[in-house]
């Protein structure tokens, strides 16, 4: 390879790489048509079961994030070494508290070959938010419905 070449070959790679940064810095996670394509069901609070504005009801919740809440409330044990860390809530999407405040754990999307975009994220006691877009926003979980 003649060094012209390699350097075009690193440039290039070089930008995709910036692109691809720059696209998940804002926002730009899995799109709704791979959410349906893998099965992703919306998380909506069901007719009857009101959860206020903005909030959904534990119980129309996946049966995944269910099992993510049993998990949390029992201290785990979790599916992924990455649950439990400190979610730093750089886009501001949840109440601006100290770092370190809010935590967050992977729910299972079944034929997702990887954690998938679907999370909970915990703050104080009983705070508890569900997102299924990978942080592109958040409905806190009413455990009341």
């Amino acid at each position: 390879m003649t060094n012209r070449l390699r350097v075009i070959t690193v440039a290039v790679v070089l930008a995709v790489a910036i692109a691809v940064a720059a696209a998940y810095a804002m926002g730009g996670h899995r799109p709704a048509a791979h959410r349906a394509a893998t099965g992703t069901p919306s998380a909506t609070a069901r007719p009857g079961t009101p959860a206020g504005k903005g909030g959904v009801c534990q119980s129309g919740l996946p049966g995944q994030a269910k099992d993510t809440l049993a998990l949390i409330a029992k201290g785990g044990p979790y599916p992924y070494r990455s649950d439990g860390i400190v979610f730093d809530n750089r886009e501001g999407r949840l109440p601006r508290q100290a770092g370190g405040y809010y935590h967050e754990y992977t729910v299972v999307t079944p034929g997702s070959g990887d954690r998938g975009a679907r999370r909970i994220v915990t703050g104080g006691p009983g705070e508890e938010y569900w997102t299924q877009d990978h942080y592109a926003s958040f409905q806190r979980i009413d455990t009341g419905c």
